[in-house]
């Protein structure tokens, strides 16, 4: 298995395949890298974001639970939850017999989390990275009770610019206008385009999402299951501006394609039962 290696403060999983190199901080579990010899970089990470402890870094796939946003009820409690900025416990890392780069991290609750959030629960994480990027994030209900819960893989992609790419897949899709004070809105028959500040909760969707980027030539896939609905961010100038790690020229190289179980798509689980929210990620070269 494959030994940490020092990511600023924190501590990171770095393999590199037959297909593809690999990098998962353990703090959050959270995929910052993944390189496909060749091609621009497919994940987006900030150039100053940091990494120390218990701070969210700003980039690559931070996992999302147990709930999306703000906790409701407690406006002082972490934003997206706390799995992102909790160091998880390494169960395996290597390169598998078809040269995909294969990391497994899990997650229990504590002492620390039952002060964040009351329930007992386990989570699997597992990043499979070859010539596509699979990941699977398993949430377990290991308590007494039922709990509800949110949940997201909370996907930077890099794009050439956002103002010039397009992403299809949300059309004619409801969604809940964040910036718009959450109103419920209607998506258009177009791809999207963005010309401001974008921050969407597309609902009853388990659509395939694709990113077109016509200044690097590609497309970027994004594949889901034990999800409905989808989660569409960028910032934008003013709102980069005013974020410390990001920065007012870094945003034009993102966008957030999210597999998510948010707002009307939150999930309950009975004791023992488990959800398993998966997405795969692919580039397509023209």
């Amino acid at each position: 298995m494959s030994a940490p290696l020092a990511r600023g403060a924190l501590s990171a999983i770095c393999l590199a395949g037959e297909h593809s190199s690999l990098e998962v901080v353990v703090q959050g579990a959270q995929v910052i890298d993944w390189t496909i010899p060749g091609t621009p970089p497919v994940l987006f990470l900030s150039p100053t974001s940091g990494f120390m402890p218990g701070k969210a870094i700003r980039g690559g796939v931070p996992l999302i639970f147990p709930w999306f946003g703000p906790k409701p009820g407690d406006s002082r409690a972490l934003q997206h939850g706390f799995a992102r900025v909790h160091d998880w416990t390494l169960q395996s890392a290597s390169v598998d017999a078809h040269g995909n780069c294969v990391v497994a991290m899990t997650l229990t609750d504590d002492a620390r989390t039952r002060v964040e959030w009351s329930h007992a629960f386990g989570a699997r994480f597992v990043a499979s990275a070859g010539r596509a990027l699979r990941l699977v994030l398993e949430i377990c209900n290991t308590g007494a009770s039922p709990f509800t819960f949110e949940a997201a893989l909370h996907t930077y992609l890099a794009v050439s610019d956002v103002r010039r790419i397009r992403v299809r897949g949300l059309e004619n899709a409801d969604y809940l206008d964040k910036v718009g004070g959450g109103v419920r809105r209607r998506e258009g028959a177009a791809a999207i385009a963005f010309t401001g500040e974008t921050d969407r909760v597309y609902l009853a969707t388990t659509s395939e999402c694709t990113v077109e980027d016509p200044d690097w030539r590609r497309r970027i896939i994004i594949a889901k299951s034990g999800s409905h609905s989808t989660v569409i961010w960028n910032p934008w100038l003013d709102k980069a501006r005013a974020m410390a790690d990001l920065g007012e020229s870094a945003w034009t190289g993102m966008v957030c394609v999210e597999t998510a179980n948010a707002a009307e798509d939150a999930r309950t689980l009975a004791s023992g039962a488990v959800h398993v929210l998966e997405t795969v990620i692919a580039v397509e070269r023209d």
